[in-house]
């Protein structure tokens, strides 16, 4: 005998999954009418989806930075999906948006510690296999970060394509808008690191080999190759390290220089950059 499947039963269903219409009625007629086991069949095919989309890319999608009520906590995530289309819609937006307010509230260790905390009730890990049944891409987050500080400044840049956050050394007067400067410059100029002492020393071995061959293929003695490798080096520093920078807003000052300006000894204690796709 087959159960009567009512409109108000398949409008409750989508309601609870945001799954479409006719999948909810399947849903029902598959669970003879049980509304829990429709809720789980749904939810299976979810995992279905999911699990045929692992292939796929999901390079789209939004990144959501926030700082505490206190200001001495911010996080980023990057929460991805796989078409323009998708990411642009106020949904997507506001699921990803409350899984950076609970990345907030618990300050989650790691990704994995955060997708094991909960959203609406479920798990995370869970929760972004559902949305992957029900919007049909593959949804994830890819990236979290957090940092700490006295004063935390977080930013987002381009409708939700790339976030920052800055910690800054005191929570002084202007530390909020000046926070703000700073992370726009790192939007713009992508530092490698706060300052020289933060560059790794791969990375110092690589520039120095690069200006070395340049000034050899220049045809520079090689008694001078050092001398100007070092100065090349401290170029290097100067464009790439957020404190020696110019500020993009004041060329006439470095950020060291401004964020003195602003109150004396102020300055970026660390700061975290994610970019769509990157």
């Amino acid at each position: 005998m087959s159960v009567q499947i009512s409109a108000s039963d398949v409008n409750k269903l989508r309601q609870q999954t945001g799954a479409g219409m006719m999948d909810c009625k399947k849903a029902l007629v598959e669970a003879n009418g049980d509304f829990e086991a429709a809720v789980d069949y749904l939810r299976k095919k979810g995992a279905k989806v999911a699990a045929s989309r692992q292939d796929r890319d999901s390079n789209e999608g939004v990144i959501i930075a926030k700082s505490s009520a206190d200001g001495k906590t911010g996080i980023v995530v990057e929460v991805n999906c796989e078409t323009d289309f998708v990411a642009k819609n106020a949904d997507f937006v506001a699921f990803a948006d409350k899984i950076a307010d609970v990345a907030l509230a618990n300050t989650p260790a790691s990704l994995d510690a955060l997708k094991a905390l909960t959203v609406d009730g479920k798990v995370i890990s869970e929760a972004l296999i559902e949305q992957t049944g029900v919007i049909g891409e593959k949804i994830d987050v890819s990236k979290y970060e957090i940092v700490t500080g006295e004063k935390v400044v977080a930013y987002i840049h381009g409708n939700y394509r790339l976030g920052v956050l800055v910690g800054l050394s005191a929570d002084a007067a202007g530390a909020e808008e000046a926070g703000k400067d700073v992370a726009m410059q790192i939007a713009a100029m992508n530092p490698v690191s706060i300052d020289k002492d933060g560059v790794d020393s791969k990375t110092i071995e690589r520039e120095l080999e690069i200006a070395k061959e340049q000034i050899r293929a220049e045809g520079k003695p090689e008694e001078m190759v050092e001398k100007i490798a070092a100065g090349k080096l401290n170029k290097f520093y100067k464009e790439n390290t957020l404190l020696n920078q110019e500020f993009v807003k004041d060329s006439s000052k470095s950020i060291a220089q401004f964020l003195d300006s602003v109150s004396k000894g102020l300055t970026v204690t660390a700061f975290k950059r994610i970019q769509l796709g990157e």
